[in-house]
């Protein structure tokens, strides 16, 4: 199938590609229906919603910006994922990148984590402190 994407054009997905955020994503629940596309030029990940154009996600895997980055999966989200082992499951950072990029950042608090067996996919809120949703990319000079 084609879909019109933000910053590649009409780009043709498959079927088997397509993930699904069962509860959309905070903000934007309406939209459930979403496709990873990697651009290896940039370095980015993109996390495009396949019904609405214009809403799209620039993301980081956590790890390549903090990289002791780990957290404990809620049992529920466990659950809504059908996750059977930790290594079905990506985990991305949404990235926030203002007119001065290197005033970017990074929502380390809430990240998206997908179930790469079935494409479920979900935004945990984790508990605690421990990480940020404004988290700074770039440290000092860029």
């Amino acid at each position: 199938m084609k879909i019109k994407t933000k910053f590649f054009g009409e780009i043709e997905v498959e079927e088997k590609q397509i993930i699904n955020f069962v509860e959309g994503i905070p903000g934007f629940p309406e939209y459930e229906r979403y496709v990873l596309i990697n651009d290896e030029e940039v370095g980015f990940t993109f996390l495009q919603s396949i019904d609405e154009w214009s809403l799209c996600f620039i993301t980081l895997p956590p790890a390549t910006i903090v990289g002791d980055y780990s957290f404990d999966l809620s049992d529920e989200a466990v659950e809504k994922l059908e996750l059977e082992k930790p290594e079905d499951a990506i985990t991305l950072a949404i990235l926030n990148i203002p007119e001065d990029f290197k005033k970017m950042t990074a929502n380390l608090r809430a990240p998206i984590v997908i179930n790469v067996k079935n494409n479920k996919g979900i935004q945990e809120l984790l508990d605690g402190d421990n990480y940020s949703m404004k988290h700074q990319v770039f440290k000092g000079d860029v």
